[in-house]
């Protein structure tokens, strides 16, 4: 490779056009580069040098001695200087973590040079708050390459390489045997290769892996994997405009019914007609309408749908904006924000809304995303922001729907921080919208803000009703998601109204279920483990464990921190002495509060 390369993932080097050059001495040295990396916004030195040179007698000395080992070693392609302190790179230099992340540049082309984790063979147990950080990057870094192989496959499967779609799937099946997805994605490559056997016999091993260690059997993702996608049964009707548009037409219609099933069958048969096109954007449309009513009104989100999104990209992506493509890239996004990798999900939203240019409803509905994404990863004022755009946005068009999921979001991120009052403002306005607009599919999730609010108030009524209402809403929805949401909520009363033994059943009956948005499923565990101190469970310290590795490798920022008080409260001094450092950049009253209740700020 010509330039300059930091590699970070796996033993840590600096390479010169294909040379190891000289590289800094001590693992501190590197552990000052790497977070410089991935932390790009800066830091203080004082507060830079007291983390990784706690015990040193001058810290700040310690840390000048080890900005001149890596001055020396990358030479004057990079400038590191300042207070905050901030590495920049010059425009041949090339950051592997960097790239993985999406902060800068293209991907890496090579993907035998993502072998192993973020500062392999390093430890820092001397420097407890680094390691503390050390500890979630790594979770963090290992899920962005993950995502990269695994969505780099999916590309190359859309454009049509297949071959190069098996590579990158191995590799990422090599590194997450256990990822149903992945595993999907493989077996999806070797078929469109027409490598049926291999296809078959991959099949054959995910089963025996899944049964031996896991006690279940083909996850249903890899089982659809090795059929065809097409409609089950062979039309005679023509591949026209008019009868692709007559069955898109037709799934609207049975959509707005309640009839999924048959609306799948109906855009399945669009999708495989347009197929049979020279349109790429009528293929485009297909693929999206399927995706979108997989991903909305089934509860898909696997690699089927990931799929059907980047074919679409591949079918029908004209030059300049384009409603199909920003909509494509919006539900990468979506899906990359709830199954827990935002760094991938900022990277798809940012091309959304450079496709989206001038079309407002698109700009509503990715600034809604955003927002999402953004309060999931505690950046609350960012995601207040982008909200109120996108209900604004949603509001001068007529989109009554956006605007009440925006109005959601808004009203969870001010209930998370503590103001009940704007909080009720928001989930009673986006309420009286989802009632009058009867999306129903919609209410179990506003409803139980709405109940989670009230509870946070005392007002026992009014939080019990809205609580089990919702409850039984995403029952009879069958929403994965919005019943995990409702259990804690439901565990958290019962613990309001002193039921131990009912909180516990509720915790339990939650943690059956998988949603696919994995932020629910790290609040759920938050709930569990605060339950499970406050009653002397032993299960404590598993909660907070799991905890502690999902909201880590998810970049879910304040439940990282409510996972470290979790263990810090369990007798872990390195969680203890981290938290002050973790809970610093996030801005959320609540939590502060939260914290110094316990001691711990």
């Amino acid at each position: 490779m010509a330039g300059l390369l930091i590699r970070l993932v796996g033993p840590p080097a600096i390479i010169r056009d294909d040379d190891v050059v000289k590289q800094p001495r001590g693992r501190k040295a590197w552990g000052l580069l790497a977070y410089l990396s991935v932390e790009t916004a800066g830091i203080t030195r004082q507060r830079l040098a007291s983390m990784l040179f706690p015990d040193a007698e001058d810290p700040l000395g310690a840390l000048r001695w080890n900005l001149s080992q890596i001055r020396t070693s990358l030479g004057e392609e990079v400038a590191l200087s300042g207070d905050p302190l901030r590495l920049v790179l010059s425009p041949t230099c090339l950051c592997d973590v960097q790239t993985v992340t999406g902060l800068r540049g293209p991907p890496i082309p090579d993907p035998q040079q993502l072998q192993g984790e973020f500062l392999e063979g390093l430890s820092f147990t001397d420097s407890p708050v680094f390691d503390a950080w050390l500890e979630v990057t790594r979770h963090r870094i290992a899920n962005c390459v993950q995502t990269l192989l695994y969505e780099r496959a999916l590309a190359s499967l859309a454009s049509g390489d297949s071959g190069v779609a098996t590579t990158f799937a191995s590799l990422a099946v090599d590194r997450d045997p256990y990822n149903a997805d992945c595993q999907a994605v493989l077996v999806r490559s070797l078929v469109s290769s027409g490598d049926h056997r291999r296809a078959r016999e991959q099949v054959a091993r995910c089963g025996e892996l899944f049964h031996r260690e896991l006690g279940v059997g083909v996850p249903d993702e890899v089982r659809r994997a090795i059929f065809d996608s097409s409609p089950s049964t062979v039309s005679d009707l023509p591949a026209t405009e008019a009868t692709i548009r007559s069955c898109l037409d037709a799934a609207s219609s049975s959509l707005s019914s309640g009839a999924v099933d048959r609306a799948l069958d109906q855009l399945r048969l669009a999708t495989a007609l347009a197929g049979d096109t020279t349109d790429g954007a009528l293929q485009a449309e297909a693929l999206l309408a399927l995706a979108g009513a997989l991903i909305h009104q089934a509860g898909g989100r696997g690699t089927e749908v990931a799929d059907l999104l980047h074919r679409a990209i591949a079918a029908g992506a004209p030059a300049g904006a384009s409603r199909i493509t920003a909509a494509a890239y919006r539900e990468l996004g979506f899906l990359s924000a709830q199954r827990g990798t935002p760094d991938s999900a900022a990277h798809w939203l940012e091309e959304a809304m450079k496709a989206a240019e001038g079309i407002t409803e698109e700009e509503a509905k990715i600034l809604g995303v955003r927002g999402m994404m953004e309060s999931d990863t505690a950046h609350y004022e960012k995601s207040l922001l982008n909200l109120a755009d996108s209900e604004a946005l949603a509001a001068a068009i007529g989109s009554r729907r956006q605007q009440a999921f925006s109005l959601a979001m808004a009203g969870r991120v001010h209930l998370l921080r503590g103001d009940l009052h704007r909080a009720m403002i928001s989930l009673n306005r986006s309420l009286d919208i989802t009632t009058s607009e009867h999306w129903t599919s919609f209410r179990p999730f506003v409803e139980g803000l709405l109940g989670e609010t009230h509870l946070a108030g005392k007002r026992m009524g009014e939080a019990g009703f809205l609580i089990e209402h919702a409850w039984v809403l995403a029952q009879q929805a069958g929403d994965h998601c919005f019943t995990v949401m409702g259990a804690s909520n439901q565990a958290r009363l019962a613990m309001a109204r002193g039921d131990l033994d009912g909180a516990n059943r509720w915790i339990e009956r939650g943690l059956e279920i998988k949603p696919w948005y994995f932020w629910y499923r790290a609040r759920l565990l938050d709930t569990a483990a605060d339950i499970a101190i406050t009653t002397g469970s032993p299960r404590a310290d598993e909660y907070s464990a799991r905890l502690k590795r999902l909201a880590g490798r998810s970049g879910l920022r304040e439940l990282t921190v409510r996972a470290q008080s979790h263990r810090a409260v369990l007798g872990d001094a390195s969680a203890a002495a981290a938290l002050p450092w973790l809970a610093k950049d996030i801005d959320n009253p609540a939590l502060d509060a939260y914290l110094a209740g316990r001691g711990q700020l």
